[in-house]
């Protein structure tokens, strides 16, 4: 009776070391390199969907990277599934030649306060008036005879009446950064005729769009970034701006 107990005993000894033994292989199989590679990339993507990233795509001649030509009329599809375009919630870039001979391009962007953890080519300075995570759609088509510059601009305060213009530098966490209104002729006085002006106002879901046209094209290099302002016409506060590489 005695070694019958000690056997069962020893039976079910072994039973639990091979049960540990099992349950530290599955703790190894679910540690393995590759689960766990597999899971650093999946938070990866999660952090990259969250807070933005980066993609610079270059549109083909004809619009057969999914978006038409934007001779076709009206504002091009965007690049991708999401509402205007990615860096998942930051800026992403399409353009190339148009089949009537000119050439067009496309910029969108998220904006974020300057310094934010993903640095952001769309930055807002009153988050009241350009709250976070708004966004921005720039447009630009020129051919020989007309030169058109559009705007489309989601999550802003409804019912609201915005400035914007075509400035000539780049943004930065000042303001004052981006510099003057890109004019086409130097001159002391500011009016949409002689620079872009894409005055909005916005709808009751905080959206709003514009376009300006003009007979003349930019200057290489002398147009770099928009800037929205608090208030329509030729001045006003600066409170967001968005760096955008238009063509001359």
């Amino acid at each position: 009776m005695t070694a019958q107990v000690d056997r069962t005993a020893e039976a079910a000894g072994a039973a639990g070391v091979a049960g540990a033994a099992e349950a530290t292989g599955a703790g190894r199989a679910a540690r393995a390199p590759g689960t766990v590679r597999r899971r650093v990339l999946v938070g990866a993507a999660a952090l990259l969907m969250l807070t933005g990233g980066a993609t610079i795509a270059h549109g083909a001649a004809d619009g057969t990277d999914g978006a038409p030509a934007p001779d076709g009329g009206g504002h091009a599809a965007h690049s991708t599934g999401t509402d205007t375009g990615t860096r998942s919630g930051e800026a992403g870039l399409v353009g190339g030649a148009s089949r009537s001979g000119g050439f067009w391009m496309r910029a969108d962007g998220v904006f974020s306060p300057p310094g934010s953890f993903v640095p952001s080519d769309a930055l807002t300075y009153d988050t009241a008036l350009v709250p976070a995570a708004a966004r921005i759609e720039i447009t630009q088509y020129a051919d020989r005879t007309s030169h058109r510059v559009g705007t489309r601009l989601r999550g802003l305060v409804p019912n609201r009446a915005y400035g914007m213009h075509v400035h000539t530098s780049p943004c930065a966490a000042d303001p004052a950064s981006a510099g003057p209104h890109y004019q086409h002729r130097v001159s002391a006085t500011a009016d949409p005729v002689n620079e872009v002006w894409l005055d909005f106002r916005t709808d009751r879901n905080g959206n709003g769009e514009a376009e300006a046209r003009h007979e003349w094209g930019f200057r290489d290099g002398g147009a770099r970034s928009v800037i929205v302002h608090d208030a329509q016409g030729g001045a006003g506060k600066r409170v967001a701006c968005f760096t955008v590489p238009f063509s001359s």
